[in-house]
């Protein structure tokens, strides 16, 4: 498979390009700042530059062509709200709307649970983060991509185990990076896991497991 990954060098992201380089897959791995080409390459993937603020849907569009999956796993990580608004908000509707016009169908993003760190006052910067993921969540949702949203739990980077909680609503709890990353590389090979919001937490069942139960409660 040839997958284009936003967000290649991050904490999810570049744990993904590893794995799915390591099964064979063909990764092309988007960064902004030159500093992360080497973390891209380093995973097996092909980095090539581009951003989610400056880059017209129709550059996006160019860049995905060719591909079969894009995965989104971009965020603003705290650079305030409104670049939490352009990337992690108006990024993800301009890819996906890049990944229609390029006939990309897999489509996986990365939100967050609903639950995330509620109640712990971390201002409204945060809650702004979550009114836009949420929203990014819908737009996604309704469009005609093979879409998958996975919600993470508390994120940890303890080594990763291959084991996880997922379904369409569980409780919350942490997750490994290691682990949301193993789920995704195995949710992108599995055809039938499509259009469903799929929380997860760390757990007791392989993520291969996992997957194909959440697929078949859905068919």
């Amino acid at each position: 498979m040839k997958i284009f990954q936003i967000g290649a060098a991050g904490g999810v992201g570049h744990r993904l390009a590893k794995l799915l380089t390591q099964r064979g897959d063909a990764v092309t791995g988007m960064h902004r700042n030159p500093a992360q080409a080497g973390i891209i390459s380093e995973t097996g993937a092909t980095p090539v530059v581009g951003d989610l603020i400056a880059d017209s849907v129709e550059v996006l569009a160019e860049k995905f062509s060719g591909h079969q999956a894009v995965v989104f796993s971009a965020g603003a990580h705290g650079t305030g709200m409104e670049q939490t608004s352009l990337i992690d908000g108006k990024g993800l509707e301009k890819a996906a709307e890049a990944a229609q016009r390029a006939g990309v169908a897999r489509f996986v993003l990365v939100s967050a649970f609903p639950e995330s760190e509620r109640g712990n006052g971390l201002g409204e910067g945060f809650e702004h983060y979550m009114r836009v993921k949420k929203t990014a969540d819908i737009y996604l949702s309704h469009t005609t991509l093979d879409w998958i949203i996975v919600r993470p739990g508390l994120l940890t980077n303890e080594p990763g185990n291959g084991m996880v909680e997922a379904g369409v609503a569980i409780e919350y709890g942490n997750v490994r990076r290691d682990n949301i990353a193993a789920f995704i590389d195995a949710a992108l090979h599995n055809p039938a896991l499509s259009r469903v919001i799929v929380e997860l937490t760390d757990g007791d069942t392989p993520v291969a497991e996992a997957v194909s139960k959440v697929a078949s409660a859905r068919a």
